[in-house]
């Protein structure tokens, strides 16, 4: 890790927007004054940075669900932050907290922007930026308010092995789905059905994935949870069941996409089989059901405590290696929820 200076933020900004994959060219790492906090505010001193597939939209300049990181700006993301000086009636210092406080070493937040204070007694630290926070909820209300699934019926996950992914599939089981998991590589495969209980996993990579895809799913997919699109998708679409419910949390196959794929408009098809198989096909952002959140915390809570949803994480040293871990992330060179120390 880089020696830092304790009286500097060091930090990592959005130096130029990436045209397809991003490149170490597209940040700069630099040290500024130490910002100090005004009344009703804290300084966050970022003991861990959460890396999620979002952040390459919020590189791009065109319209999104949240506006994106302007050049010469510090990349956003979540953090699990240590308050070290207090300007604020309710936090002290020595808190830890799970704020938004960017690629940077240190923040300033006012209190509205700390989500929730934290307590390493009740789970890691860490779990806060993945199954025990936004990854985690995501896959959650996702899986409750859209994928619906019943006992017995099949829910198909891409990405499985991913924060996200691997929390679908756990929760499905444990509401009596049967789960099918879809990740990349051997590792990963099985890791979803010796680990975490998938009853099917299957590696996207094989020649004849599509094949294995029919195999696994001989009464059809009833939900498929959505973290991927291109070639996954077009295995799943055949096998999908009249009444079928699609979560879309990402695309993560297309997000360093310079245009759209070669070859013909495939919207006319697309559209037929919403229209013909009665599906449910909607977009979300975990803050469409923040309502949710105490209940998530609560449920997930407990099945933490008992060892009913189990997690992995992708530890990388240092600041200063979080560019390169997120071009890895969106390249699937990850296994689990990739989380920087700073």
């Amino acid at each position: 890790m880089t020696r830092q200076d304790p009286t500097r933020n060091t930090r990592i900004v959005l130096a130029a927007r990436p045209q397809g994959e991003p490149t170490a060219d597209d940040f700069r790492m630099e040290q500024v004054p130490l910002p100090a906090p005004a009344d009703g505010q804290v300084l966050l001193r970022n003991r861990y940075l959460s890396l999620d597939p979002y952040m390459r939209g919020r590189m791009n300049a065109g319209r999104s669900y949240a506006k994106p990181v302007e050049i010469d700006e510090v990349m956003e993301g979540g953090t699990v932050s240590e308050v070290v000086a207090s300007r604020h009636p309710d936090l002290k210092v020595g808190d830890v907290v799970l704020a938004h406080g960017g690629w940077q070493t240190h923040a300033v937040a006012d209190g509205k922007g700390l989500k929730r204070t934290l307590d390493a007694r009740v789970a890691p630290l860490t779990t806060a930026l993945g199954v025990y926070g936004m990854p985690g909820f995501t896959a959650y209300v996702g899986l409750h308010e859209i994928g619906k699934p019943q006992a017995g019926e099949t829910v198909v996950v891409a990405a499985a092995s991913g924060p996200v992914g691997a929390t679908v599939g756990q929760i499905a089981k444990l509401q009596g789905a049967r789960t099918v998991g879809i990740a990349g590589g051997e590792r990963k495969r099985a890791y979803l059905h010796d680990e975490l209980g998938f009853d099917v996993a299957l590696d996207h990579r094989a020649p004849d994935f599509a094949d294995q895809l029919r195999a696994a799913c001989p009464d059809g997919i009833d939900v498929y949870f959505e973290n991927v699109g291109g070639a996954v998708f077009d295995a799943v679409v055949p096998l999908l069941n009249d009444f079928a419910r699609i979560p879309v949390c990402g695309l993560v196959a297309h997000y360093n996409d310079k245009a759209l794929p070669a070859g013909p408009d495939r919207m006319p098809w697309l559209m037929g089989q919403i229209l013909s198989r009665h599906l449910t096909m909607r977009g979300f952002i975990q803050y469409d059901f923040i309502a949710l959140y105490p209940q998530f915390l609560r449920e997930m809570g407990c099945w933490l405590a008992e060892g009913k949803i189990r997690y992995r994480e992708d530890i990388v040293e240092g600041l200063e290696n979080a560019p390169r871990a997120l071009i890895g992330l969106l390249r699937g060179e990850n296994f689990g929820k990739v989380v920087v120390k700073l």
